[in-house]
């Protein structure tokens, strides 16, 4: 078998919630005839949780799930985005380049391949120098464009130095990859923008996230008892997901207090946790805004179920520029896997809804845009509202892990060759 190597901060066991897709490639990759082990951050991103604690006198610890084995290796506590948390950052990838091209190999034998993920910047400089020392071939994913997400998000200067700096890695990593895959469409027009030189565009590739249909389909006889789930007099529309500023869900907030008296049986039913759900909590209080529930976070293996009782799902985002080079939702997949359309407020380049014909899109920071998007779907017929189900449940066919895993797997074995 072929030693694979995965190489990701916040690699989130599915148990942890979280990120899978690592998981699920790794889970179809070793029916491949991969021996696939994933490295992470012993600090689970978003949780209080760390696999190994302060005093344990150990520098990583083994654990299968679900027959994938993670190896966490032993890094410092954070909360937020703040000095500890760079720390972090550094620590982790100071041990991905020291411990693993010692003691790992020791341990793990030498790799064939090893694939790194962003977005973490550092951790795919070092893999990519580990994959030099080790004399290995490496590929690099990018499912977030740092150092151009922070520039976007929060409007920092492309002058400022760290930034500089920051886009240099990014320069190095591109051009010291094996193979390069983008999570969203428009990665090769992103390098074209950035005219980095000496880039091959032969290996750029692109992989969008997906779904476990497998897992999702089996997961649905998993039953959640909840009232405003069951109800069926009202018209659910349902978002999962993180509740934080990025997600911009004071718009849905807005939204559902301006159609409240006009469709007095929609209900927003909101999944998830963030530093924005207490704030917008207390304003659905404050101003009576009782077609929004909060209902908190939720295991994974119950999300088909809650989908499946829906009406339509929603995606709420806030825009930036670098939508022009696509997205790549988790929560799209598992919209789609629950055969109900999708509404977005997302304006953006290659989109799969428009594509696939399984819901409105509707232009971002416009409150009557998004209100025409959902009486849209709520004045559908029966018979165009099926359709759109129909659509939906079809495209998610091309993004089963199952599917993308064999993606990558070609991109594997031309390496190999």
């Amino acid at each position: 078998m072929k030693n694979l190597w995965i190489i990701n901060h916040y690699a989130i066991p599915p148990c942890y919630g979280g990120l899978n897709r690592h998981y699920y490639f790794a889970k179809y990759l070793s029916k491949m005839g991969y021996n696939v082990k994933i490295f992470t951050s012993s600090r689970i991103h978003n949780t209080n949780i760390n696999i190994i604690k302060k005093n344990e006198e150990v520098c990583f610890k083994s654990v299968l799930f679900n027959e994938v084995e993670y190896i966490f290796l032993k890094n410092s506590d954070y909360a937020g985005n703040n000095f500890l948390r760079i720390r972090n950052m550094l620590e982790f990838a100071l041990k991905v380049l020291r411990y693993l091209s010692k003691t790992g190999v020791k341990h793990f034998g030498i790799p064939n391949i090893i694939y790194t993920s962003s977005p973490c910047l550092l951790a795919s400089f070092a893999s990519v120098k580990l994959a030099k020392k080790l004399d290995v071939p490496i590929i690099t994913e990018i499912r977030d464009l740092w150092p151009e997400s922070i520039v976007c998000y929060k409007n920092i200067s492309k002058k400022n130095p760290v930034i500089i700096a920051l886009y240099k890695i990014e320069s190095w990593i591109y051009k010291n990859s094996n193979k390069i895959i983008f999570t969203f469409e428009g990665g090769n027009n992103y390098l074209k923008e950035k005219k980095i030189s000496g880039i091959d565009f032969k290996k750029i590739h692109h992989i969008n996230n997906g779904v476990d249909l497998q897992e999702f389909n089996k997961n649905m006889s998993n039953v959640v008892e909840d009232k405003d789930l069951l109800n069926d007099k009202t018209f659910k529309i349902i978002y999962t997901g993180s509740i934080r500023e990025v997600n911009n869900l004071s718009i849905l907030i807005e939204v559902a207090k301006n159609i409240k008296n006009k469709f007095k049986n929609i209900r927003f039913l909101v999944y998830g946790s963030g530093n924005q759900k207490k704030e917008l909590e207390e304003r659905c209080k404050k101003e009576n805004i009782d077609n929004v529930i909060f209902k908190g976070n939720v295991s994974y293996k119950y999300l088909p179920f809650i989908l499946s009782k829906g009406n339509a799902n929603i995606i709420v985002v806030k825009q930036t520029k670098l939508m022009r080079f696509g997205s790549s939702f988790n929560k799209l997949f598992d919209y789609m896997a629950s055969k109900k359309p999708v509404i977005s407020n997302l304006k953006v380049n290659y989109d799969l809804i428009q594509r696939y014909k399984c819901g409105v899109s509707a232009v971002l920071d416009d409150l009557k845009a998004l209100e025409e998007a959902i009486e849209k779907i709520y004045n559908l017929s029966n018979y165009d509202y099926k359709n759109m189900c129909r659509n939906a449940g079809n495209a998610v066919k091309n993004y089963d892990y199952k599917v993308l895993s064999k993606k990558l797997h070609k991109i594997l074995e031309s390496l190999s060759s």
